[in-house]
């Protein structure tokens, strides 16, 4: 094999770019902007006080450990 030969590979990913968005395009929703839309809306959605991601939850739960531990220790 020639190490001074260089691979040209261009052609190649404009080939395969071109494929992959004509797939993404037929398999997109006919309404891909409300789709995103109500995607996104969903996502930004305000978690419920007791949401496992909560940072309330989180400390709550914290503390009840800290709480049944320290009377675990003076007991």
């Amino acid at each position: 094999m020639d190490s001074d030969r260089q691979i040209d590979i261009r052609e190649r990913l404009r080939a395969h770019a071109a494929r992959q968005l004509t797939i993404a395009r037929l398999n997109a929703p006919e309404d891909w902007q409300g789709e995103l839309v109500s995607a996104l809306r969903a996502q930004r959605a305000t978690p419920s006080f007791w949401a496992p991601g909560s940072d309330l939850r989180l400390f709550l739960e914290s503390f009840a450990i800290f709480f049944v531990a320290t009377m675990m220790f003076l007991i």
